[in-house]
């Protein structure tokens, strides 16, 4: 895992999204399209915002993304489809959006999704990661079992109140007790990923993912498993680590 930490989340969204775009390119100019997954929350709007001016050729672009609560409707200001669609989708001709219905029967958007995704490798993966160290949906203890894309998971206590802390929701009790996510195992299969985690609420994630070696009750540790991926934070979620293992050097 190659590590970079900048001054604040404008600068790391910025930095992102070159690096991205450059893997998105050489996938267009390698094989005439690029396939990506992309992450929502707080903690990816600058990301976002400057992946949207990035010089890219969206038209050759396929994105999925990476979780939707069930029963959530779209028009809620926490739906992940209104986010995308609103912060990323209105700016971009992208060729084709697989988003996760959370309104359908789940087993018919798992089904029709995971058709979808297995048909070519996945070239990029922007994975965030949340303050119990989930990525997507998968709360501890992750299922590092499965081989399904995508799966239905119950979220734990943890996670509900950083959906609160964000402004998603009012109460612990609004948050939607399920979502479609897609699976750590899916996850894996991105060619690249790079994982964008700014704000200090993350900095104890960050330092569990770091220091612990590979456990499902810190779902992150599976991202040092990656041949290539790179993890992008800013000086307030590296509060909590050791800065001599910051390289700056993305690959």
């Amino acid at each position: 895992m190659n590590i970079c930490v900048f001054e604040n989340s404008i600068e790391l969204g910025k930095a992102a999204a070159f690096f991205c775009t450059g893997i998105i390119n050489e996938a267009i100019t390698r094989q005439g399209k690029a396939r990506i997954v992309l992450s929502t929350g707080m903690s990816q709007f600058d990301t976002i915002k400057a992946f949207t001016e990035a010089d890219i050729d969206w038209s050759k672009v396929e994105m999925f993304h990476l979780d939707e609560y069930i029963d959530l409707p779209e028009s809620h200001p926490a739906s992940f489809r209104k986010y995308l669609k609103e912060r990323f989708l209105q700016y971009v001709n992208i060729k084709q959006a697989f988003l996760i219905d959370g309104e359908d029967d789940p087993q018919k958007v798992i089904a029709l999704l995971s058709d979808e995704i297995r048909k070519e490798p996945i070239d990029l993966g922007l994975i965030g990661i949340g303050e119990n160290a989930h990525i997507a949906f998968n709360d501890p203890p992750a299922d590092f079992e499965t081989k399904d894309a995508y799966i239905c998971v119950t979220l734990n206590d943890t996670c509900k109140r950083q959906q609160v802390g964000e402004g998603w929701f009012a109460t612990l009790d609004d948050v939607p007790k399920q979502a479609i996510s897609m699976s750590v195992h899916q996850i894996m299969q991105c060619r690249q990923i790079v994982s964008c985690v700014p704000f200090k609420v993350k900095a104890k994630a960050i330092k569990d993912t770091l220091e612990n070696e590979l456990t499902n009750m810190v779902p992150a540790t599976m991202l040092k498993q990656h041949p290539h991926c790179a993890l992008y934070i800013d000086k307030e979620s590296a509060t909590q680590i050791n800065l001599n293992i910051i390289n700056n050097q993305p690959s």
